[in-house]
This record gives C-alpha cells, sequence and structure tokens, in this order.
C-alpha cells in the first residue's frame, strides 16, 4: 500500500505532465472566465482519463480505485474544477459499462471514455439532497419507453453533456422504487436551467436538469428496475474517494506553494521560514494531508477487494480528507497573507473549489452517519 508499482509511477509521471502542461497554467483563466475547457477534456480522454476504471471492452482503461486515487491527486494539482468534474464523468462512465445493456455498452462507453461526449450524474434535486432517496423524478413505463418527468439539481456538465444518467422513480416511495436511466441529451423535453453562480468550481457548468415527458427507451434502464438507488450509491463510493484525493491534490500544491512562498519571504528580519510558529503550521498541513492520503489508499483497497468495511472506509476517507484539505488550503492563503487573498496566486481558487467538496458526493455529516451507524451494525 506504500510502495507505487512501476506501471503506477509510470501513470504518475504521464498524469502529472498533463495537468502541468494543460491545466495548471490555465486554471485561474478558467476559473474568472467560467470556461469549461471542453477541448481539454478531450485531450484527457485521449490519455484514457475518460474511462478509467471501465472495462477495456469498449474503450476504458480498466485501472483500479487504487490507481484513480493516484490520478486524482495529481490532476488536482493542475485544478481541481476540472479534476472533479473528470471524477463525476468517470462515475457515469462505470456506470453505463457495469450495469448498461449490450446494446447500451457499445453505443456509449466508446465516445464516452475518449471524451468526445460527456456525461452527468443526476441524482439530487431541489427538494431532495442528502435524502436522496426522497426524490420525486418519475419514470413510469409507456409500452417499450419511460416518461420521465422532473428536475435534477446542481448538476455539473448539465448543457454540455450528451449522456444523462437520471435516477427516477419507477416504483413506490423509498429506495427500492428508484431506477438508473441513461438520457441522452438529444430527446425532446430536456431542458436546462441557467448556469449557477458559485463560490468556486466555476469552470465547470452547474445547471438544473428539467425533464419535461421526456420518453426513452426502456433499454436504457441500468441494470434492474428498483436498483437504482444500489447503482447511485455504489458509484458514490468510488466518486467519495476520488473528489477526497482531489482535494488532497489541490491541498497539497497549496503546501508546495506555501513552502516556496515562506523561504522566499522575510519579515521582522529573517525568512518567513525561520520563524518556529509557521514551521508548526506547515507541519500540521503535512501531517495532515499525510494521514489524508493514507486513508484515502486503505478506503481505494478495500473497495478494490470488496472488503466489508469498504463503504465506511469511503465514507470516513471522503469526510478526513475534504476536511484536512480545505483546512490546509486555508492555512495556505493564511501563510501568504493579502497575496493569497488575489486571483493571481491561484491559492483563494483551491480554497473556494475544495469548500464545495465537503458537501456533494455526501455531505460529510452524512459520511459521520454512514461511519456511525457501520460502528453500531458491527456490534448487534
Amino acid at each position: 500500500m506504500y510502495a507505487l508499482t512501476e506501471e503506477q509511477d509510470a501513470i504518475v509521471d504521464a498524469v502529472r505532465d498533463f495537468a502541468t502542461v494543460s491545466l495548471a497554467p490555465h486554471a485561474v483563466e478558467w476559473d474568472q472566465a467560467k470556461h469549461f475547457p471542453v477541448d481539454v477534456l478531450r485531450e484527457a480522454g485521449r490519455l484514457g482519463l475518460g474511462g478509467i476504471y471501465a472495462s477495456e471492452k469498449h474503450g476504458g482503461v480498466g485501472l483500479t480505485r487504487s490507481d484513480a486515487v493516484l490520478i486524482f491527486e495529481e490532476l488536482a494539482k493542475g485544478d481541481t474544477t476540472i479534476a472533479a468534474y473528470i471524477s463525476i464523468h468517470n462515475m457515469v462512465v462505470w456506470m453505463i459499462d457495469t450495469f448498461g445493456s449490450d446494446q447500451i455498452r457499445a453505443q456509449w462507453v466508446p465516445e464516452l471514455a475518449t471524451m468526445e461526449k460527456l456525461g452527468s450524474y443526476c441524482l439530487t434535486e431541489p427538494e431532495a439532497g442528502s435524502d436522496a432517496a426522497a426524490l420525486s423524478t418519475s419514470a413510469l413505463r409507456d409500452g417499450d419507453h419511460y416518461l420521465i418527468n422532473g428536475t435534477k439539481q446542481f448538476i455539473s456538465g448539465a448543457g454540455t453533456s450528451s449522456a444523462y444518467v437520471v435516477m427516477a422513480r419507477t416504483g413506490g416511495h423509498g429506495a427500492q422504487g428508484i431506477s438508473a436511466i441513461l438520457v441522452p441529451s438529444d430527446v425532446e423535453g430536456l431542458s436546462f436551467g441557467a448556469n449557477e453562480k458559485k463560490m468556486g468550481w466555476n469552470a465547470q457548468p452547474t445547471r438544473q436538469v428539467i425533464l419535461d415527458n421526456v420518453r426513452v427507451p426502456v433499454n436504457n434502464l441500468l441494470g434492474e428496475e428498483g436498483a437504482g438507488f444500489t447503482i447511485a450509491m455504489k458509484g458514490l463510493n468510488g466518486g467519495r474517494i476520488n473528489i477526497g484525493a482531489c482535494s488532497l491534490g489541490g491541498a497539497q500544491w497549496a503546501l508546495e506553494k506555501t513552502i516556496a512562498y515562506v523561504t522566499q519571504r522575510s519579515a521582522f528580519g529573517k525568512p518567513l521560514a525561520e520563524h518556529q510558529a509557521l514551521l508548526f503550521t506547515l507541519a500540521d498541513m503535512e501531517t495532515e494531508l499525510q494521514a489524508a492520503r493514507a486513508l484515502l489508499h486503505r478506503a481505494a483497497w478495500a473497495l478494490d477487494t470488496g472488503a466489508d468495511d469498504a463503504i465506511s472506509l469511503c465514507a470516513m476517507a471522503k469526510r478526513f480528507a475534504t476536511d484536512a484539505s480545505f483546512t490546509a488550503a486555508n492555512a495556505a492563503l493564511q501563510l501568504h497573507g493579502g497575496y493569497g487573498y488575489l486571483a493571481d496566486y491561484g491559492i483563494e481558487k483551491v480554497v473556494r473549489d475544495l469548500r464545495v467538496h465537503q458537501i456533494l458526493e455526501g455531505s460529510n455529516e452524512i459520511m459521520r452517519l454512514i461511519v456511525g451507524r457501520a460502528l453500531l451494525d458491527d456490534r448487534q
């Protein structure tokens, strides 16, 4: 768990080069302009980053969740916003590749894996966030089709994506009545809200997805009817460690910038690096990030091996990594003083981007609930 294989070293080097050349130089500009760099995503797709853990049969790379943690940390050092979107896209591709019919997989996975087409994950609704099982979007059977009505909220990539994995109610109340259905972007009745004005994540669009009598073939069902909530939660287990890795990458980048800053900047007659109090802060940042990294890799290993405690570990890793990384990035801003508050330095962007990681993919309060319930279940 602590030494990378030669293959993993090569993966990290390739992703680091991409992030350094294609993401990092543009991150602040994209944030300020609210520009979604679809052309750069296609470049990422050519590297295999659109189907990281999708099977190779239809163009995926077939890597592990442990590999993915390494990848997303490196991507986020270039741009936390774009790294996070690539994580969401990969969750969509994995769902289609894992639960779709052979026809759906052959039709959709190849172009999603290359990121010629993009994907969006549609679970949250205006009145159903953390309580996702209470969603109200409906999918009524009409012959060989589903007729879908409802609104999805906070959907990354909405309006640009070609594929929308929609969680909709095909049965009764509760989680057992929810199904996962693939909705193409060109169907009649699909529309989108305005691009939300957000604190961070400005380089990816976030809109409502509005489904008004949208008709899709029954073959677009992923898995069985009533299995949608289970599919959604399985997807989120991986998404949680990915978003933790994105947080870690952003915070690690901020720490490295801070180390360079305190060695160059002087105050009160000596370099900032010679002020003991600042060294204590740097030490705490490094310690917390190393601990987050270890927990993320432990959770990824559990997911790869199907360990009994994988769900709890993914929740722990997400909670700890996103909290620790936001704290470290905020400390980096503080140590930069007024310069940390300026957009040109990039630190304040990372702070803004990382804040939402404590909310999405299941809020950190929900992560605590998952871990706490698992502790009690183990003793019953």
